[in-house]
């Protein structure tokens, strides 16, 4: 028959079954921002937060998110949550109002990322004699790459009126477009072994395709969770609950990150009950929530 020590004892073995639940494993705390740029799943602003499949890639050094491949490291300028498309910028890129050399720009082969439909890619100031791109080959691989739509398509003709590009004195024949982009199976682009000083890379034409002051410059990619594409559920609860979606340990396990820089296992709703004297969530958090709130709608 139980007396009253074993009915504590029960209890006292029950609340600490809870807690373990909860599993209260102070951490670092997982910015919520990366300068202007909002962070949702699957992209974190440090270590341990966000996917660890993305954050051998996008980090964020505090003010800049930044996209690192194996040809360089390009400032993030924004993300369409809605469409899962990242959108970077090249310092060494060529626009209307600059022309500079540059080596190319490339994805790692295993990288999370592809090209989106709306980049166009243009190669400028490519020798005629010798560059094989007018063969259709990208970085010496002459299979499964597009031929150059060049000379006479409109981005040729629009970007070569512009004042940096024309002091170039190259003839337009030596621009080389590729829409949609494709850049093979290694998504390689090596300007050198293409005989080519520079590019230049628009995702979007504003509306104006002969008014190449208003295109946007820039390189949009698109990301993906997962083989089905589909955002974690797991992930959407803790961010619901004011939590960032972490990892942690030697298999990388999911974890919530919460306001209180707690994670939590599931969500940051029971950390927060068993936080006594804390605020539920910090006031920065509302703002973040409703940016998220108006993402999903």
């Amino acid at each position: 028959m139980m007396n009253q020590y074993t009915y504590v004892s029960l209890f006292s073995l029950l609340i600490l079954f809870l807690l373990s639940l909860l599993s209260p494993v102070y951490s670092q705390l997982c910015p919520r921002f990366c300068g202007a740029i909002p962070l949702f799943y699957p992209f974190g602003g440090g270590p341990g937060c966000g996917d660890p499949r993305f954050t051998k890639y996008v980090t964020c050094n505090g003010r800049q998110l930044t996209l690192t491949t194996h040809t360089g490291s390009y400032p993030v300028t924004s993300i369409d949550y809605d469409h899962k498309v990242l959108f970077i910028s090249d310092p060494t890129m060529s626009t209307c109002f600059y022309s500079q050399p540059s080596n190319g720009f490339s994805l790692d082969w295993d990288a999370p990322f592809s090209f989106h439909d709306s980049t166009v890619f243009a190669l400028i100031d490519c020798s005629l004699d010798s560059s094989p791109v007018y063969k259709g080959a990208i970085a010496g691989n002459t299979s499964d790459v597009p031929e150059c739509a060049n000379t006479g398509t409109t981005l040729c003709s629009a970007i070569y009126s512009c004042q940096p590009i024309s002091q170039l004195n190259v003839p337009i024949s030596t621009c080389c477009v590729y829409a949609p982009m494709d850049l093979g199976p290694a998504f390689e682009m090596d300007l050198d072994k293409l005989h080519c000083k520079g590019y230049t890379a628009v995702y979007s034409f504003n509306g104006q395709e002969t008014n190449p002051a208003a295109w946007k410059y820039g390189i949009a990619l698109q990301y993906k969770f997962n083989v089905k594409n589909d955002y974690p559920e797991y992930c959407r609860n803790c961010e619901k609950s004011g939590g960032v979606c972490a990892y942690t340990g030697t298999y990388n396990s999911f974890t919530c990150n919460c306001p209180s820089a707690v994670n939590a296992t599931v969500d940051c709703y029971l950390q927060s009950a068993a936080l006594s004297g804390t605020e539920k969530f910090p006031p920065w958090s509302k703002e973040v929530l409703a940016i998220k709130q108006r993402n999903e709608q």
